[in-house]
């Protein structure tokens, strides 16, 4: 996790929880590097408007790669400074970025292990709303998949939305395409 540096102690603001892989960046499966790493189409510019509707941005994400030996935390760890700084250079800021890189059954053992942070678990939205003094029930959590709806339901988030992967047109069981037609739909200009 990055804490922000934006916190207020005590105070009690709203935050858009957001899935990495599938709602920030297309899914190519296990991305951990720069050079992998695509936006979904659209979604800086639902960045922007977020920010600008005064939520604090949040990242949460599995990354299991680091359980299965894929890649270790320092290779996310750069991706993640790489993600940081394009964002800022296009107007976002993000609050912060929490990561699970736990596995049950992952080869690596020191992360093979049952977790409180791995999603449907709601650990990293809670230790994020607690450090950035973030008002749960004020709070929107997006994701691609159930698991990320279950985490944010767990934690107590006011709105869960499922969007498709990667922005992708067509997938059933999802409330609106993409973040920006989910801000759309949820009236944020």
């Amino acid at each position: 996790m990055f804490p922000s540096l934006n916190a207020t102690p005590g105070a009690r603001r709203k935050a858009a929880f957001l899935d990495r892989d599938g709602v920030i960046n297309i899914d190519h499966g296990y991305v951990y590097r720069w050079e992998d790493f695509a936006y979904v189409p659209g979604v800086v510019q639902a960045l922007l408007r977020l920010q600008a509707a005064g939520y604090a941005l949040v990242i949460v994400t599995n990354q299991s790669g680091i359980a299965r030996g894929y890649y270790d935390e320092a290779a996310l760890q750069s991706l993640h400074d790489a993600l940081r700084t394009d964002l800022v250079q296009q107007g976002v800021t993000l609050d912060a970025i929490e990561y699970c890189p736990h596995l049950p059954d992952g080869s690596v053992a020191r992360y093979a292990v049952d977790c409180d942070c791995r999603k449907p678990a709601p650990g990293m939205l809670l230790r994020s709303a607690k450090a950035l003094g973030i008002a749960l029930a004020d709070s929107l959590m997006f994701g691609d998949k159930f698991s990320d709806i279950e985490a944010g339901r767990a934690a107590g988030v006011g709105r869960c939305l499922r969007l498709a992967k990667n922005g992708e047109p067509g997938r059933s069981g999802v409330d609106h395409p993409d973040l920006p037609q989910a801000l759309d739909a949820l009236g944020i200009p």
